[in-house]
């Protein structure tokens, strides 16, 4: 599976999770049950897959990222250096 899907999907269930929790949390002062809870989750797990197909359409780092890669850092060899 391509690193963007694999990053897309991530994000996407981790927005889900993080609104379903949040809206159980809310729950308990409102009265919003589970079934509720877990339909309305779904709406920001959507807009996620939305931001992250439009960040990979729009990018070229390959991910669902809407940042700049950073750039790779050259390292020197370890050890004694030549002079």
């Amino acid at each position: 599976m391509p690193r963007f899907l694999l990053d897309l999907a991530e994000r996407t269930a981790a927005t889900y999770v993080e609104a379903f929790l949040g809206l159980l949390l809310a729950g308990t002062v409102t009265d919003l049950s589970t079934a509720k809870a877990a339909a309305v989750s779904a709406l920001p797990a959507a807009l996620a897959v939305v931001k992250g197909l439009l960040s990979g359409a729009l990018s070229r780092t390959g991910t669902a990222s809407a940042l700049p890669t950073p750039k790779a850092r050259t390292v020197p060899p370890a050890g004694p250096t030549a002079s």
